[in-house]
C-alpha cells in the first residue's frame, strides 16, 4: 500500500487494492496456506468462488429489483447477482502485482502464482499507440469479457428523466453532464471559481491527467446553474460549486447525486446510472453529423481515439423511420422489355 501510494497513483486505487488483496489472504487462511506458499492451485480455488458465489454489493434491497433482471423501459439489465467478469480479471491483477513486488525483495514464490499471457506479453511489448490492438489468446483464469454497446439515454427517456428532478441544481447538474460529457465525481468536485460564465466553460480535474481542463456546456445547462446560484448565499472562491440543499451546507458527494438519480428511478420505473449521462453526451456528440471524431475526442478527453470511436453505432431507436419506409415499401412488379408478352414468357419459363 505505501508503494502504491508513492507511485502516485489515485487515492481510489490503494482502497480497490485493499479489498482485492484482502480477498485472497482470508481465502488462504480458509485453506491454512501462507501467503508465501500460494501456487496456482489456490487461484483456482479463487476463481472458481468468485464465479459461484453471490457478490455482497447486489443484495436487494427492499422494493427493489432483482439482479439479472431486464428493465422493459430502458432494455438494461440489472447487476448480476454474482461477482462480474470485469471484477474477477482485477483481481487476478492485482494478485500478480503483489506477488511481483514482493518478488523484487526476493520474497515470496519463486514463480508468480497467476498465469500470464506469453502470446499477450509478446504481442503488446513493441506495440505503436497509433496500431489497432492485436487480438489474442487469454491468460488462463482470465474471463472473457463482452464488448457492450453505449448505454445512451433516448430522446424520449431523457425528457421524462430530465422532468423528474425536483430543484434546479439537479436539473442543471443532468444538463451540464449531458451538454459536457463530463465524468459524474469530475463534475461534481468543481468549486465557486471553476465556472467560465462568459466562455460558457465549466472546468474539471480530468481523471486520467489530473488536468484542470474546460469542458463546454448548454445555454440551457448555464441558465439552470445560475438559477441554482441565485438561490442560496453567494460563494466564496474555493467553495465547492455543487451543495447540499438539506441541513448544514456541505459539498454534495457521488453517493447524494446517485440518490438523487436513484429516486427519480424509482418514480419512473428506469435504471439509468450517472454513468449513463456520459454515454448519451459521448452517443449524441459522435452521431449528431456536425462534428469530427477528433473534435469529440478533445471535448469528451478520451486517450485514444479508438475509444471514441466506440460511440458511432447506430442504434434501432434512431432508424425507426426508415424501418417503417422499408416495412411498408410495396413488392417490385416484374416487367418485360417493349415487344413481349407476359403471358408468352409466363409460358415458356413459367411462374
Amino acid at each position: 500500500m505505501k508503494d502504491l501510494a508513492l507511485s502516485d497513483v489515485s487515492v481510489l486505487t490503494p482502497r480497490s487494492y485493499g479489498y482485492d488483496l484482502l480477498r485472497w489472504l482470508r481465502l488462504l487462511a480458509v485453506l491454512e496456506v501462507a501467503w508465501d506458499r500460494a501456487t496456482p492451485s489456490e487461484l483456482d480455488v479463487l476463481v472458481g468462488w468468485m464465479k459461484s458465489a453471490p457478490n455482497p454489493q447486489r443484495r436487494r434491497s427492499a422494493g427493489g429489483t432483482r439482479p439479472g433482471v431486464v428493465n422493459p423501459l430502458t432494455g438494461k439489465p440489472s447487476l448480476k447477482a454474482g461477482y462480474a467478469p470485469r471484477t474477477i480479471n482485477h483481481c487476478l491483477t492485482v494478485i500478480h502485482g503483489f506477488y511481483a513486488f514482493h518478488a523484487i525483495g526476493g520474497r515470496g514464490p519463486v514463480v508468480n502464482p497467476v498465469p500470464e499471457s506469453r502470446q499477450q506479453r509478446t504481442a503488446l511489448s513493441h506495440r505503436s499507440p497509433l496500431e489497432t490492438k492485436p487480438t489474442v489468446r487469454r491468460g488462463r483464469l482470465r474471463q472473457k469479457v463482452p464488448q457492450q454497446a453505449p448505454r445512451a439515454i433516448p430522446d424520449r427517456l431523457w425528457d421524462e428523466l430530465f422532468a423528474a428532478m425536483r430543484c434546479d441544481r439537479d436539473r442543471a447538474l443532468l444538463e451540464i453532464y449531458v451538454s459536457s460529457g463530463a465524468r459524474a465525481s469530475e463534475l461534481l468536485g468543481a468549486l465557486a471559481e471553476d465556472v467560465g460564465w462568459a466562455e460558457q466553460l465549466i472546468y474539471v480535474i480530468s481523471k486520467g491527467t489530473r488536468l484542470r481542463q474546460g469542458v463546454p456546456m448548454s445555454p440551457q445547462g448555464l441558465r439552470y446553474l445560475a438559477a441554482y446560484l441565485a438561490e442560496g448565499e453567494p460563494l466564496a472562491p474555493g467553495d465547492p460549486l455543487w451543495r447540499t440543499r438539506r441541513g448544514e451546507s456541505r459539498a454534495l458527494t457521488y453517493w447524494a447525486m446517485r440518490r438523487v438519480l436513484q429516486r427519480a428511478n424509482e418514480q419512473l420505473g428506469t435504471n439509468w446510472t450517472l454513468h449513463d449521462l456520459r454515454h448519451t453526451a459521448s452517443t449524441r456528440m459522435a452521431n449528431g453529423g456536425t462534428m469530427t471524431l477528433a473534435e469529440d475526442q478533445t471535448i469528451l478527453r478520451h486517450a485514444d481515439i479508438n475509444t471514441t470511436g466506440v460511440y458511432l453505432t447506430v442504434r434501432i431507436e434512431d432508424m425507426f423511420d426508415r424501418l417503417q419506409e422499408h416495412y411498408t415499401r410495396p413488392r417490385p412488379v416484374r416487367t418485360y422489355a417493349a415487344g413481349y408478352s407476359a403471358d408468352d414468357m409466363k409460358a415458356v419459363f413459367g411462374e
